[in-house]
């Protein structure tokens, strides 16, 4: 949520930043509502102390001004309200140094890491070496719970607790708490993140009997951890790595990756969460982007970091990196890795403080980022490792996890 004083003082810097995300919204209408709740809530003050100022003479003026007050009140609440709407409607402000765009075209290379996997031979896709060597049922799968989910299996599953191992050492050598969080959250903790505006409650599955939602990602569970808390200022930062299954219905996705385990239904990440102080915001979202290239260079696989645009950012994001890995049978890179700062904008929802010993409480800023979201590492690996025998290497980082293991498919 974006603070109603920077609102007031700066409406056309937000009205444009707003529109910078391809968001419609009336500023100057959410600067009216709040004018006319604050007149309200003045009214409502100057009325409650009338009131206490009757005597027990004055019953019938002290009975018309309590009359007077519930009415001022009903309609304090009902402003109230309808702002935090409208509030809620707005989207994060991007971060000045955020490139002004209108689609994912506009976005930034940053920079490319690795050449990109060449072979003497003609290659296979993940989904014909995954055939080959039994790693992945789709076709079962659909029988049992429908198209987009897969049965991991054989190296592929080892291959998946490798990477989660492999994700917690590093994340951890980095001071980062482990944590495996509940894959369901209630409305208000969903809610909050800022995730279900603009579409975005298409793509969520919500269990409205039970006002539970299944999270998309461990942030989404990990985030509202701290909800209505005020965090001592040593205590920060608060680094989490978080490990969730994650459901997601790709509403927007029809036509796109529909075959294969690329996006899916259900999926399994590791994920980092950040709570830290706004002067230390922008240096916790850079070293998220490197940890991700940590992860990325010792797996040895060619990468692209890009700098996403203003029109590609989405609601809670003030700035986003994405990591895309090279993927041989498509010729390009493909999304791997994400990381976020959401600044204040989830704070504020969550109500998230931190307060130093001398200060006034102040919202927190929030962050997030991939370790491995882990079906798209193991097929960057299969494709990129794959060789002219049919066999795929292991990446050496992995191998201790997986019992020494080095070659899947041989004999």
């Amino acid at each position: 949520m974006i603070d109603i004083k920077l609102i007031r003082d700066n409406p056309k810097l937000v009205q444009a930043g707003i529109a910078a995300k391809g968001v419609k919204a009336n500023v100057a209408e959410i600067v009216e509502l709040d004018d006319a709740r604050r007149k309200l809530q003045t009214t409502a003050d100057e009325l409650r102390g009338k009131q206490k100022a009757f005597t027990a003479d004055n019953r019938d003026q002290g009975k018309a001004a309590k009359v007077q007050l519930n009415e001022v009140e009903e309609r304090l609440t009902h402003a109230t309200t309808l702002l935090e709407q409208r509030l809620r409607e707005l989207p994060n402000l991007p971060r000045p140094d955020v490139k002004l765009g209108k689609s994912e075209a506009d976005n930034e290379v940053l920079k490319k890491v690795g050449k990109p996997t060449k072979f003497d031979f003609k290659p296979l896709d993940y989904l014909a070496l995954a055939k080959q060597h039994d790693l992945v049922d789709m076709e079962r799968a659909a029988k049992v719970s429908g198209a987009r989910f897969a049965y991991l299996k054989n190296e592929a599953a080892l291959l998946e607790v490798a990477l989660l191992q492999y994700g917690l050492a590093v994340t951890i050598k980095h001071g980062f708490t482990p944590i495996i969080p509940p894959v369901f959250v209630n409305e208000k903790s969903m809610a909050s993140m800022g995730y279900l505006e603009h579409g975005g409650e298409d793509e969520t599955y919500h269990f409205e009997k039970d006002k539970l939602y299944l999270v998309g990602t461990a942030e989404q569970s990990v985030g509202p951890m701290h909800m209505d808390e005020t965090l001592a200022y040593k205590d920060l930062p608060r680094r989490y790595v978080a490990f969730s299954t994650c459901f997601r219905r790709e509403a927007g996705s029809y036509g796109k990756d529909t075959k294969g385990i690329l996006r899916v239904h259900q999926f399994d990440k590791l994920e980092m969460i950040v709570l830290t102080t706004p002067e230390e915001s922008d240096a916790e979202h850079e070293r998220l982007l490197a940890i991700e290239e940590e992860l990325m260079q010792a797996l040895q696989l060619p990468y692209q970091v890009i700098k996403m645009c203003t029109a590609d950012l989405g609601d809670p994001a003030a700035r986003k990196y994405d990591i895309e890995t090279w993927l041989p049978s498509e010729g390009k890179y493909r999304e791997t890795h994400s990381c976020s700062t959401t600044t204040d904008f989830q704070a504020r929802r969550l109500n998230i403080r931190y307060k130093k010993v001398d200060g006034k409480p102040e919202f927190v800023h929030m962050l997030n980022g991939t370790v491995f979201s882990m079906n798209r590492p193991i097929i960057a690996i299969l494709e990129n490792y794959q060789q002219e025998d049919g066999t795929i290497l292991v990446p050496d980082v992995l191998q201790p996890y997986l019992g020494g293991l080095k070659v899947i498919g041989q004999a």
